[in-house]
């Protein structure tokens, strides 16, 4: 039963953010970088006068980019907040 609980685990860290608190962030550019990888797949195998408007998969690659890249940079604004907020207690 543990390695159901460390793949719960697992999963569930995917989408928090450092405080523990589920980001939407996180969660819409994991599902959009998802979808995009189902979309290339699934096109992989279809006929060409079926394929998904190149602007609208292209949006969706961006928003996965800016999503996952967002959720970056707040970790690491947030690293330099606590850092900056210890070092002025002091």
């Amino acid at each position: 039963m543990s390695i159901f609980s460390s793949i719960y685990a697992g999963i569930k860290g995917l989408f928090t953010d450092e405080n523990g608190v589920v980001s939407s962030k996180r969660f819409v550019g994991i599902m959009c970088a998802t979808m995009l990888c189902v979309t290339m797949y699934h096109n992989s195998f279809s006929p060409i006068d079926v394929a998904p408007s190149t602007v609208l998969v292209d949006a969706v690659a961006l928003l996965a980019f800016g999503c996952l890249g967002l959720s970056s940079v707040d970790k690491f604004t947030n690293t330099k907040k606590k850092v900056k907020d210890a070092t002025s207690q002091e």
